[in-house]
């Protein structure tokens, strides 16, 4: 008699499988039924309770030495902004960069990537894992996304951080094309949540997000938001673009994507 162990691991593939195989299955249904809809949403709670509950809130991606750092990391998603303003700040260095917190605090701020270089700084080599089926180790420096939350003085009623970020891709729901990006309070105070500025010893590139990107380290690649520009505090997401909580969220993809 053969005895299959019931891990963790198993559950929570298999839980994140099943949402996904029902959300590329049901695409075109969903426009449709809403009880699919409902099904798929209802399974990615469970993946999300299942992974809070086994792993606990605060448990940690698992992080690599120094030379297990991989030696190419491709770049995901955009590979450069296309837009004048972008292009703009690249030109000076960043110099006239900015990035903004606000909605739902009781202190709006404002950071240049000076500023964010004088805060305390976190730095963990992890694996990035694509969608796409690719995965590469990388070292990234950058603040704790909950030190300049703080920061700001959360009001009670945020609930969600949503990524405004520089890039445009096709139009998005609302005409608008920007790509943007959230997660809950709980993975925003994760202390391997950090605003990265640094990747493998040197300030980002273009390609990998300059000058600064999202890294949210238990969650799949599409997370990590790129070409950060604001942070908006919100008490819901249903209210922004296609209401799904990201660009990709809003094209299929599940809000928790976590690994």
């Amino acid at each position: 008699m053969t005895v299959q162990l019931f891990t963790r691991r198993r559950f929570l593939i298999g839980s994140t499988l099943g949402a996904s195989a029902l959300t590329l299955a049901g695409c075109d249904v969903l426009e449709h039924n809403e009880q699919v809809g409902s099904v798929i949403r209802s399974a990615e709670n469970l993946t999300m309770r299942a992974q809070r509950l086994l792993q606990g809130r605060d448990a940690r991606a698992r992080e690599f030495g120094e030379t297990e750092i991989s030696p190419s990391f491709r770049v995901n998603g955009t590979s450069r902004p296309d837009s004048e303003d972008y292009a703009a700040l690249v030109e000076n260095g960043f110099a006239d960069w900015r990035l903004k917190i606000d909605g739902l605090v009781d202190r709006p701020q404002e950071f240049s990537l000076a500023d964010l270089k004088t805060l305390p700084s976190r730095t963990q080599i992890t694996r990035h894992d694509c969608v796409e089926g690719w995965s590469a180790i990388g070292k990234w420096t950058g603040v704790p996304l909950g030190l300049v939350l703080t920061a700001a003085g959360l009001k009670p009623s945020a609930h969600f951080a949503l990524f405004h970020c520089a890039d445009e891709l096709e139009k998005t729901l609302d005409g608008s094309g920007r790509y943007y990006e959230s997660i809950d309070l709980i993975d925003a105070f994760h202390p391997q949540t950090i605003l990265a500025y640094a990747m493998n010893g040197k300030d980002l590139t273009v390609g990998h997000g300059a000058p600064l990107r999202l890294r949210v380290e238990r969650q799949l690649g599409y997370k990590q938001a790129k070409y950060l520009m604001r942070i908006e505090l919100v008490d819901s997401l249903g209210a922004f673009w296609g209401g799904n909580g990201g660009y990709w969220e809003d094209r299929g993809y599940e809000w928790y994507a976590g690994i």
